[in-house]
């Protein structure tokens, strides 16, 4: 058998990215710019929503979201323990205290129970992680956050327009994921994207932010407020500067400085005029997988049914009955046969970051018994059908080898 060389998520380009990024580039708008503002206008009707914001990551998305609701110090944020470090380390960028919660057994949603069980007078926001671009189990989330309202104590007038705890999808993933017929960014309060270069559409680095609409509180009012936040607290942006006479500014507050750039914005735009095909072929991809996969004694994710549509980001697979260092085997075995494979994820507990933070794993049984087995298999549209056959072929081999020696 030939050795093929199959990267795990490599950007899907092509000409129209050049030609976008060739027209920022000519066009001498390469900071925020008329790009950009098409860019939020296009993502926030692909939502559904009113308004959205381009930024340069999810993370910054989140960070500036926390900042907008005016989360601090003395506050509680929860998110789930089996994530990456970004949906806990913009909780401890505000000031604010990180509550972790344990995953359902053998799922990769937090434990909603559990959930229920740590929200306290503290508790503004809750932060789910649309894992894989599964979109969560919103309905259990707003049902624990209606039943925990008299415990919830507004410190500005946006939180007190809410009345309850805020819900803060961390949806990395989740771009053009569905649940219930309602797209990903019209179901949680805010819900944060990442464009990183890994991700399904990208602008090599990025994320933008989308939120439903808010009674008593202007859209306008809160876009303003990610403009400023994100840029210095600078009251004009460079775009209505450019204005004749209109030089004049002020800052407002020492914000910070986490914008999006036109080139960047061009990518988005090309890759959101093909976005549908890209995850048309995820899906075929994901149905490849799992057809192929059949013999195996492995768990896969469910990623399309008629109650939700994934966007398809990630496939990741439990080989039942291993040990982390069988899992770290196949992983290398992979490599070897020029795969290249990953584990989504670490679970927070078992990082230094975290574990200085106080957190132990064996408070989180499950989400360590998910990280022990779990491999993730190449997922990006550059695969051919030929290479899906040759990553199947090898994982059967390659777990065949590590289960039964």
């Amino acid at each position: 058998m030939d050795i093929r060389t199959i990267p795990f998520s490599p950007p899907d380009m092509g000409e129209e990215e050049i030609r976008e990024v060739v027209d920022a580039l000519e066009s001498g708008w390469i900071t925020t710019g008329p790009k950009v503002k098409e860019f939020e206008r296009k993502i926030a009707d692909y939502c559904h929503t009113s308004k959205a914001v381009c930024l340069n990551s999810a993370t910054a998305c989140m960070e500036m979201t926390l900042r907008l609701l005016g989360v601090g110090p003395g506050d509680e944020v929860i998110t789930s323990a089996y994530t990456y470090t970004a949906s806990c380390s913009v909780i401890c960028h505000v000031g604010a205290t990180p509550v972790l919660v344990d995953v359902k057994k053998d799922s990769f949603e937090m434990d909603y129970d559990q959930l229920a069980e740590k929200i306290t007078e503290k508790t503004k926001v809750i932060i789910p992680v649309d894992l894989a671009g599964i979109m969560c189990d919103y309905d259990r989330i707003f049902e624990v956050v209606e039943a925990k309202k008299g415990l919830f104590k507004a410190s500005n007038d946006i939180q007190k327009a809410f009345n309850r705890i805020i819900v803060m999808a961390d949806a990395a993933h989740g771009f053009g994921a569905s649940r219930k017929g309602k797209m990903c960014g019209e179901v949680a309060d805010f819900t944060s994207f990442s464009f990183h270069a890994v991700k399904n559409l990208t602008t090599a680095e990025g994320g933008a932010v989308v939120w439903k609409d808010i009674p008593s509180i202007d859209n306008e009012w809160i876009y303003k407020r990610y403009q400023l936040l994100s840029l210095h607290g600078q009251t004009k942006d460079a775009l209505n500067k450019t204005k004749l006479g209109a030089w004049e500014y002020d800052i407002v507050a020492p914000s910070y400085k986490c914008n999006m750039t036109d080139i960047m914005g061009g990518i988005g735009l090309a890759q959101l005029s093909r976005y549908s095909e890209l995850l048309k072929r995820r899906k075929e991809i994901i149905s490849k997988y799992n057809e192929g996969l059949k013999g195996l004694d492995v768990q896969v994710l469910n990623h399309y049914d008629e109650e939700h549509q994934s966007s398809g980001h990630l496939y990741l697979t439990r080989v039942k009955g291993i040990t982390m260092e069988q899992r770290n085997k196949i992983i290398e075995k992979m490599a070897k046969r020029g795969i290249a494979c990953n584990v989504h994820y670490k679970p927070l507990p078992l990082l230094t970051a975290y574990m200085n933070l106080g957190f132990e794993i064996k408070d989180y049984p499950n989400a360590y018994d998910l990280f022990v087995n779990e491999v993730t298999l190449p997922l990006h549209t550059k695969l051919s059908d030929e290479d899906i056959d040759y990553v199947i072929e090898c994982f059967h081999t390659v777990v065949g080898e590590i289960t039964n020696a």
